[in-house]
């Protein structure tokens, strides 16, 4: 049967040879929203993610195929399989084998929910949190890591210790980026911050919950310093994770400005 491409002689420009001498690093697309499954807590949850997949593009070639991005999206989402370390490790090689690549990323942001439960009612909510996978294979090393954003509580030790009663406390964002060296679950992502934390946060809350939390943290102050080596003296405990990066902003609430702290292990 005679292929149509063939029936039409539609040239593969993409294929053609390229005399400029320049590889490009990276070369692809991105912002695209195509579905994806996660588990989280046991459970598998469907959330939209924001990918960005591209790959190594040699000198004397001209251009990649980006169709084929697409099709590597859509044939993860028909397989309706939740992405894990392994699966996404595996998936990987795939993508560069469509791409006739050696070198290339995935990025994928995307939302996921935790069911917790308040600390005295019982009372259960879902919190939402930002996750994120990255991909990355470069001379021959394909790193995975996972990457979360974790809304906290924190109250500052100075304003308590200068002040004859109460302290200012803010909300604050624990961003953790960390490599996988083996599978760690999405919920033991976000616990690394949490337990951190002057206090960890919750949707929904009745008094007692309140009264609760703000003794919490009120026993637990934390400047922003404290917070990001405590998360840091964590991750160097866990042997599952190789490098990180941990950011901590608080949201500042006597300033108008964030307070802002980085730890990276390279």
């Amino acid at each position: 049967m005679t292929n149509m491409t063939d029936a039409l002689h539609i040239p593969d420009t993409q294929s053609e040879r390229d005399d400029r001498h320049l590889a490009i690093q990276r070369v692809g697309v991105k912002d695209v929203r195509y579905p994806l499954s996660i588990e989280v807590a046991g459970a598998v949850q469907q959330t939209a993610a924001l990918w960005a997949l591209d790959v190594a593009l040699p000198a004397e070639k001209k251009g990649t195929h980006m169709s084929r991005f697409v099709a590597w999206l859509d044939a993860l989402a028909l397989s309706g399989e939740p992405l894990d370390a392994a699966s996404l490790r595996a998936k990987h090689a795939a993508m560069l084998d469509k791409l006739g690549a050696d070198e290339g990323r995935i990025e994928a942001a995307f939302s996921f929910f935790i069911r917790k439960r308040a600390p005295v009612s019982g009372l259960q909510s879902l919190l939402d949190y930002q996750g994120r996978w990255i991909s990355e294979t470069r001379a021959g090393i394909t790193r995975v890591h996972a990457e979360v954003a974790v809304p906290v509580k924190s109250l500052c030790p100075c304003s308590k210790e200068i002040s004859d009663y109460g302290a200012h406390n803010q909300r604050s964002l624990v961003t953790l980026r960390v490599e996988l060296l083996q599978p760690v679950p999405w919920h033991e992502l976000v616990r690394f911050a949490e337990d951190s934390a002057s206090s960890e946060i919750w949707p929904m809350l009745k008094r007692p919950d309140e009264k609760w939390i703000t003794e919490r943290a009120y026993e637990n102050p934390k400047f922003v310093e404290d917070l990001v080596r405590d998360v840091a003296l964590r991750l160097n405990s866990d042997a599952r994770i190789g490098r990180y990066r941990v950011d901590v902003e608080n949201f500042e609430s006597i300033h108008n400005h964030s307070a802002y702290a980085r730890i990276e292990r390279a």
